[in-house]
């Protein structure tokens, strides 16, 4: 599968306004798709960010998806969006344990590596980083995107709350330290969202 994110940042006052419209009239737009396999929202209320993923079955179905949200997206995000980007990436991993729902937490890591070093990525945080992911109480879902040609990824790992999100901080720290080590990336980010909407569908 293949993924856009859209990342957002503007005046936390304003944040709801734009979950209300992508809920429903974005939801609306990318149903009419051919190829979309549902999308994610996630928010930082306190600072005043917004992340949304929308899954799609191929590159080309994505691309294709293009023009229109491109067009739409601005009136969907206004007034809250101050500052938007867009990025493409390939699903590598998709680990599910059980369905994250509204209210649980996603913890974000953009990372980079030489690209072609990105089989190297995705092979270590299959076998060797899901595992410890998996010994984390609360894990729900764990997720690795890249973005092969310019040597960016991201690692998503949810939790069934809050509470099991922060406490996973130290065991994910040190899983993280290992796997960047052993899979040759470096973390360049690391953010924490609360889980408002997902539906994607993997299978």
């Amino acid at each position: 599968m293949f993924v856009r994110t859209v990342y957002a940042t503007g005046d936390p006052a304003e944040l709801d306004t734009a979950i209300r419209a992508l809920n429903s009239e974005g939801r609306d737009l990318l149903e009419e798709r051919p190829g979309y396999r549902g999308a994610d929202v996630y928010v930082d209320r306190e600072l005043g960010k917004l992340l949304t993923v929308s899954w799609w079955d191929s590159e080309e179905a994505r691309h294709n998806s293009d023009e229109v949200m491109r067009e739409r997206r601005p009136a969907l995000l206004e007034p809250f969006a101050g500052t938007v980007a867009v990025e493409n990436y390939e699903v590598a991993v998709f680990h599910s344990i059980e369905h994250p729902t509204a209210g649980g937490g996603l913890r974000l890591s953009r990372v980079e590596f030489e690209p072609v070093d990105a089989d190297l990525f995705a092979d270590t945080f299959h076998s060797s980083v899901v595992p410890r992911y998996e010994t984390l109480p609360g894990l729900a879902r764990a997720v690795l995107f890249l973005d092969r040609e310019h040597g960016r990824g991201l690692v998503g790992t949810f939790f069934t709350d809050r509470r099991h999100l922060a406490a996973s901080r130290a065991g994910q720290a040190a899983a993280r330290h290992e796997g960047a080590a052993k899979a040759h990336v470096t973390v360049v980010c690391l953010e924490e969202f609360e889980v408002v909407h997902t539906d994607a569908r993997a299978e």
